[in-house]
């Protein structure tokens, strides 16, 4: 039985949560908002560090089985819920989330989803109801588990439409079936991929990046304090890893915090200037090279803004909808709209633009989003090339990338999907969404 004390402070975890999804869904306000490092949200940071991690995998899942959730409360609900009672929903999602999705006892879900609703005078009325619903939810787990379709709940319309446009029916429920599983993290070494791999009891992945097996906590595993290495998705890793240089080659990293793809280069013995506007992330890209022992000039700007000498290569990680990250940021999903989409693909046609008049001749540059939009992607790079008769695709080679031809598209980009990379384990299946384009800068123009 639970002491007083420990029922108040799991109380204090769930209303937490709840305020949390409410802000995301109702504001798109973004899950980092509350729970970044730098994060300081009056109502988190009085839990302590295991209440407020519950807190955060609470909302996560809640996240990630959105429309699951929603679609078995209202089944057992019958009927809508009053506008006075709108805060009750939030109640019941938190709760639901834990029910179906969670290692927490039945009991505990729904005392404390009815402790909840009872500090509420608004919603204090609607208690019973709540712990009827959810204990009707306990009862019809297994069956609403069982008839789930991940595109048509869990995946907002807009974005099913999208993909199966895009990608056909096929594949976009195999992005939606992958969204549902919670991944594991990668890591980029700075040398020694298999032996890092059995130090720390990781998998190595034909790309050459560390899947972690290990729970703990990222900084008490070994090599961190050390710096021997980084955290990275698999497929965030491959563009840095497509630039073919030499020692001492001057490399523009636009958009670089926090600063995988920079640390990569660095670490490869370029000379890299990471440009970001940010000056909140860019302080995590310092705190990271601090601790691996890399050197880059930082620079603090708009890289529409910057005037510099040519670079000998650029990498041009875009700002973008970010779609391909929904597996790992499932709020991605729910505060997004088509009109972001638009807003960004303008940006990145102007950041590319940039990029142009900053490359030598000769010189490279690579081109990625995290995104599984076209607009975002290959596109982009269509309509760049028919703007620019001075440079030319390289084509990305399946050697390249660990033999995994299935990420290669037609012309020769790289289009990796989140269902892509599967294991027997769903946990340690998929990638990142990401498009990546490699093009070089011709000495003189074609004839």
């Amino acid at each position: 039985m639970q002491s007083s004390a420990e029922q108040i402070q799991g109380l204090e975890t769930r209303l937490a949560a709840a305020m949390v999804l409410r802000a995301i869904l109702t504001k798109k306000q973004g899950l980092d908002d509350f729970f970044a490092p730098e994060a300081s949200v009056v109502f988190l940071t009085r839990l302590a560090p295991r209440d407020r991690a519950l807190a955060r995998s609470i909302v996560t899942v809640a996240l990630r089985r959105l429309g699951t959730i929603r679609a078995a409360i209202g089944q057992l609900l019958k009927t809508s819920l009053p506008r006075t009672a709108s805060d009750l929903e939030w109640i019941l999602l938190v709760a639901g989330a834990q029910i179906l999705f969670l290692d927490v006892p039945d009991h505990a879900s729904v005392d404390l989803a009815v402790r909840a609703a009872r500090l509420d005078p608004k919603i204090a009325g609607f208690a019973p109801l709540v712990n009827g619903v959810l204990r009707n939810l306990i009862r019809e787990r297994q069956r609403i588990l069982d008839e789930g379709d991940a595109l048509a709940l869990d995946t907002p319309p807009w974005l099913a439409e999208r993909w199966q446009k895009t990608y056909g029916e096929d594949t976009a429920r195999a992005i939606a079936r992958a969204h549902r599983n919670e991944p594991t993290l990668d890591i980029s070494v700075r040398q020694d991929p298999l032996g890092w791999a059995q130090r720390l009891g990781a998998r190595l992945l034909p790309t050459g990046s560390l899947r972690l097996e290990s729970h703990a906590a990222i900084s008490e595993l070994p090599g961190y304090v050390e710096g021997q290495w980084w955290v990275q998705d698999a497929a965030a890793a491959l563009p840095a890893q497509l630039l073919a240089m030499t020692p001492g080659a001057r490399i523009a990293d636009f958009c670089a915090a926090p600063g995988g793809k920079a640390a990569q280069l660095a670490a490869r013995g370029a000379k890299v200037v990471a440009i970001d506007r940010s000056s909140s992330r860019m302080k995590r890209l310092e705190a990271n090279f601090t601790r691996l022992q890399l050197e880059a000039e930082i620079v603090i700007a708009d890289a529409l803004a910057v005037e510099m000498a040519p670079f000998d290569a650029i990498l041009l990680d875009a700002p973008c909808s970010a779609t391909g990250t929904i597996r790992r940021h499932p709020d991605i999903a729910w505060i997004k709209q088509p009109k972001d989409i638009v807003a960004l693909a303008d940006l990145q046609s102007r950041l590319l633009e940039k990029a142009a008049t900053l490359l030598k001749p000769g010189g490279t540059l690579i081109y990625c989003t995290c995104s599984l939009e076209a607009e975002e992607g290959e596109d982009q790079i269509a309509a760049f090339l028919a703007r620019h008769g001075d440079f030319r695709r390289i084509p990305i080679l399946a050697s390249e990338v660990g033999g995994l031809n299935e990420i290669i598209n037609p012309q020769g980009d790289l289009r990796m999907l989140p269902n892509h990379l599967q294991a027997q384990e769903p946990r340690f299946s998929g990638l990142d969404g990401f498009f990546v384009s490699r093009l070089t800068r011709l000495d003189t123009l074609p004839v």
